[in-house]
């Protein structure tokens, strides 16, 4: 892979927090400590980051997860994304800070893909973002654990963790309460 790999060790139900970086920006996170097998093969034509910008995306992920950082001053490579994908996930990184939350539906009117729909299709319009957010090769930067159901939490495909880590996250950016056993930081 020519896209530089950071790895940060982070608590449980994250485990560890990797992002490739190329030249352009952060092009792909994921909750493990090595790169996905699939993600080498998509990034192998991707121009490679320098040393300290990959250090600069390793210490700002690191900053985050133990709540010293609301925000990420580097640059994102949209290039795994595309098409509705591409401007839903905009719209989610653009639109909705730390702390705060949206619903797959709102995000769905939000970035104004699904304008078209009939009023009876409008559901579509947010299981097809929850699809989306399960597709989000930059989760965490853009912040899927932020889109939640109209009922509740929703699905969380990131990480091992599956909708702990959702709800780990969430409970660090203040969202949640944390419970008893939370292992936030301090």
């Amino acid at each position: 892979m020519a896209a530089g790999w950071v790895s940060v060790e982070a608590p449980e139900p994250l485990g560890a927090v990797g992002a490739a970086v190329t030249a352009a920006g952060v092009a792909a996170v994921a909750f493990a400590v090595r790169p996905p097998a699939d993600l080498t093969a998509r990034l192998a034509p991707a121009p490679a980051a320098r040393p300290e910008q990959a250090a600069l995306v390793a210490r700002q992920i690191a900053e985050y997860l133990a709540g010293r950082r609301q925000t990420f001053d580097f640059p994102i490579d949209w290039s795994l994304t595309a098409g509705a994908q591409r401007t839903v996930l905009q719209t989610l990184h653009r639109t909705v800070g730390y702390g705060r939350t949206v619903t797959y539906g709102a995000l769905a009117d939000r970035s104004g893909v699904y304008d078209d729909a009939g009023p009876g299709e409008r559901w579509a319009g947010a299981r097809d973002v929850g699809q989306i957010m399960g597709s989000n090769p930059v989760a965490l930067l853009v912040p899927c654990h932020r889109v939640v159901a109209s009922d509740g939490l929703g699905g969380y495909g990131g990480g091992y963790g599956g909708v702990e880590t959702k709800r780990w996250l969430l409970t660090l950016e203040g969202v949640l309460a944390p419970t008893l056993d939370w292992n936030g930081p301090g």
